[in-house]
């Protein structure tokens, strides 16, 4: 039910004139003997009427008619609030002043746990304010539900001069059930101007919530500049860790939410021991996390690392997994820089595990593995083999990652395995096959495939029973002679001494472009 709607079947005579501020026909009323403590259906008396309406000559004439002034002039709505409350709330200074000598009890709470002064504060009526004060109106204690002083209030609703009133009679330490003080409320909501004034009234800049957050790590979460620039200049610590897991510093809420003018001054003050440090997490995580493209450029610029270290936190290898396999599990859009920041972290030289080609080979993303041979190549060494061999381990995703490791360099001969001739599917043999030299193929391995025509398993192209071209066999002696992976390089190719119409040709573009193959 709405109790801030009328009901003037239930409002007596005397309170709808009251509400009025017609304080002549209330004193009529009252002289013809209407009742001045009828509640209606909210609980209100004719002296809410007059209290929350500001007319202290009603106020003064309904006090003056009540049978028992005291209680009268602190009786309660439904929701315990006395006339003294919604003339603080609504700052009529008179009609306080006036309930006050009338016994008005300034230290009682309504059901939300709300007194006059703390309603005061709120609707940021300081003359109020300084009146309740004066009269004893307590000033440290918890006057809402979530346990905030009337300090943490003015600093929420941005009463400055309020809060400069408060600040010298209040407790600057106060804190609410979640462990947060004023100072903390002016960096989480930006109030810029009471922060100063907090911080020049000698409150703590290093105060941690429950949760050990601190006000600087929460206004730059925030985004609040001008907040981050004050503490940092007051000496708050960029290096306090705000969590329980002892990981989480400003910087890290900075790079997460894209505070990329607060980044920047948060990287020069610092400490690196976050970056690479082991238990820690680098704030390369929090921009990936966030899909934060801005954020990450200008902690790469600063020589943070791309790789970074094991973060057993999130459950991934290095920011490159977490990007990479980011869009594969949010749909939703959170992500949506993902393939920016993989591009990002590719360019600054992040690594590319063994494990992150093995997963981009089963093409569960299918833009991942094009864009890490585009940046990172194949690997070398000891590695490729293992790659190669993890790419025979999945033959039914051949069709998909097949010619993808061929452009980028592969050496084909480096698939010519028995597994590879017995158990791939017509299409991927032919293809591989298109690549090399299919007449001189060894004995054994030109046996699996007459077997295999034979019985059905493999139809191939019907050039194959011609011996190759010559400028086929050609361009196999070039390969030869370069490798795979320099032919590979359009760079390269063009400045061989051949004509620019060969080019295409001597990188076996030809047969690439006569065949698509997708996952399947």
């Amino acid at each position: 039910m709405d109790f801030t709607e009328c009901y003037q079947d239930t409002c007596s005579t005397v309170a709808l004139a009251a509400r009025r501020g017609d304080s002549r026909r209330v004193s009529k009323l009252i002289k013809k003997g209407y009742s001045v403590d009828v509640k209606d259906n909210r609980g209100w008396t004719a002296l809410h009427e007059a209290a929350a309406s500001g007319s202290s000559e009603c106020v003064r004439f309904l006090l003056g008619a009540a049978v028992t002034c005291e209680d009268y002039v602190n009786s309660l709505t439904h929701n315990s609030e006395t006339p003294l409350y919604f003339a603080a709330k609504n700052g009529h200074l008179r009609a306080v002043n006036r309930l006050i000598k009338g016994g008005g009890d300034i230290k009682k709470m309504s059901n939300d746990l709300s007194s006059p002064l703390f309603a005061a504060v709120d609707g940021g009526h300081k003359e109020v304010v300084q009146l309740l004060v004066s009269k004893g109106a307590e000033v440290n204690g918890a006057h809402s539900t979530s346990g905030w002083s009337c300090l943490h209030q003015a600093v929420y609703k941005g009463h400055t001069e309020i809060v400069k009133f408060l600040v010298s009679i209040c407790s600057l330490e106060a804190v609410d059930d979640y462990g947060i003080t004023p100072l903390f409320v002016a960096a989480q909501y930006g109030r810029h101007h009471c922060l100063e004034v907090l911080v020049n009234a000698g409150a703590n800049v290093n105060c941690q919530a429950n949760d050990l957050a601190t006000p600087l790590l929460i206004a730059a979460q925030e985004g609040h500049l001008s907040c981050v620039e004050l503490l940092l200049a007051r000496k708050a610590d960029p290096n306090l860790y705000c969590n329980e897991d002892q990981w989480q510093l400003p910087i890290h809420a900075a790079a997460q939410f894209a505070r990329v003018s607060i980044l920047e001054k948060l990287i020069s003050v610092t400490g690196r021991d976050c970056d690479q440090g082991e238990g820690k997490v680098s704030p390369i995580y929090l921009s990936v996390l966030g899909g934060q493209a801005d954020s990450l450029r200008p902690l790469l610029r600063e020589g943070y690392s791309p790789d970074a270290q094991n973060c057993r936190q999130f459950g991934y290898y290095c920011p490159l997994d977490m990007a990479l396999w980011c869009n594969s599990w949010n749909l939703d859009g959170e992500c949506h820089q993902s393939r920016e920041i993989a591009q990002v972290l590719l360019a600054a030289g992040a690594h590319v595990s063994l494990a992150t080609y093995v997963l981009a080979l089963q093409g569960h993303v299918p833009e991942h593995l094009p864009l890490i041979l585009e940046h990172a190549g194949l690997p070398a060494g000891e590695e490729l083999w293992a790659l190669v061999q993890a790419a025979l381990d999945e033959l039914p995703s051949a069709p998909f990652w097949l010619p993808l490791l061929l452009k980028a360099g592969l050496d084909p001969s480096l698939l010519l395995k028995h597994k590879m001739l017995e158990e791939a599917e017509s299409r991927v043999l032919n293809f591989l096959l298109e690549f090399i030299n299919w007449k001189s193929l060894p004995s054994t391995m030109l046996h699996i495939l007459s077997r295999r025509r034979a019985e059905g398993t493999w139809t191939p192209h019907g050039h194959f029973e011609s011996v190759p071209a010559l400028t086929h066999l050609c361009r196999l002696a070039v390969r030869a002679a370069v490798g795979s992976d320099a032919l590979s390089k359009p760079s390269f190719v063009q400045q061989l001494p051949i004509p620019t119409l060969l080019q295409d040709y001597l990188q076996f573009n030809d047969i690439s472009s006569a065949y698509t193959y997708t996952a399947a």
